[in-house]
């Protein structure tokens, strides 16, 4: 019985074997990735007007709205990841994101570790001050003697940790996990001044006309927005760049910046 068993179960898998009943999957275009493949994308997800959460906990933005149209033009889903902005190179290069999309400016110590697209946004830093307390602030050098404060891993951070002389000047200087609390803290005193993204301030006191002002105070060079993606994932950048030149081309990346500025402020190469 038991020889007549055995016989009988390898009939069985030989015949399976011959029918091809493996369940690997096919491999095509040798391991090429598909244009299916999921894409998650890193961002502060406070980060107003470039990507942060609404009143029913969703993210929405900007560069959120940049992003999908992009992804739907590849063919691919998308996933936003709140992410600790400070370790934004580590995350991007341990591939828990695969992009960085988020009013991120391009700066050579950047580009040591990540790759870019083109710029698509010109950007600088201002200096925000509570209303009424501009205090003769007309220049970078005339923040000397002030407690100043700007985010952890921001470019201004970069600039001013660069710039010795200018950190050096300050009263103290104090970085923040994220600009709201930021904000917060100039709004009750705790700092005297704000070096912030102008874009992304302005929106941030758009309906806060009475408490805060923003100086014409530029801190640092004139930087550009870049999308960022590791330093070797050239088919990604490659493909989110075609789409996103089409999307400037026909226009749909100008009216979405119209939604959310007001105007097109899309750089056109």
């Amino acid at each position: 019985m038991k020889k007549i068993l055995m016989a009988a179960l390898l009939l069985v898998t030989m015949i399976f074997a011959g029918c091809g009943g493996s369940n690997e999957p096919a491999k095509t275009d040798g391991g090429a990735k598909s244009d299916t493949k999921k894409i998650v994308i890193g961002l502060d997800d406070e980060y107003k007007p470039m990507g942060f959460k609404d009143e029913k906990n969703e993210i929405i933005g900007f560069d959120v709205d940049l992003a999908k149209e992009a992804a739907k033009r590849i063919g691919s889903e998308v996933e936003f990841k709140a992410i600790d902005w400070n370790s934004k190179e580590a995350e991007l290069k341990s591939g828990r994101i695969d992009i960085i999309w988020n009013g991120l400016d391009i700066t050579p110590e950047r580009q040591e570790n990540m790759l870019f697209s083109k710029p698509y946004m010109d950007n600088r830093q201002v200096v925000f001050v509570k209303k009424g307390n501009a205090q003769g602030i007309m220049a970078e050098a005339d923040l000397a003697g002030k407690k100043v404060g700007t985010q952890a891993g921001s470019t201004a951070e970069t600039y001013i940790d660069a710039t010795p002389d200018l950190k050096s000047s300050f009263a103290e200087f104090k970085t923040y996990g994220d600009y709201v609390s930021a904000f917060m803290d100039l709004e009750n005193g705790r700092i005297d001044a704000l070096i912030c993204d102008e874009i992304v301030g302005r929106y941030n006191i758009k309906d806060r006309a009475n408490d805060f002002d923003t100086l014409n105070v530029q801190v640092g060079p004139m930087t550009e927005f870049g999308i960022a993606f590791r330093k070797d994932d050239t088919e990604l950048r490659d493909k989110v760049q075609k789409v996103f030149d089409e999307m400037v081309k026909d226009g749909t990346a100008g009216k979405i910046s119209e939604q959310w500025f007001g105007a097109d402020l899309i750089k056109k190469k």
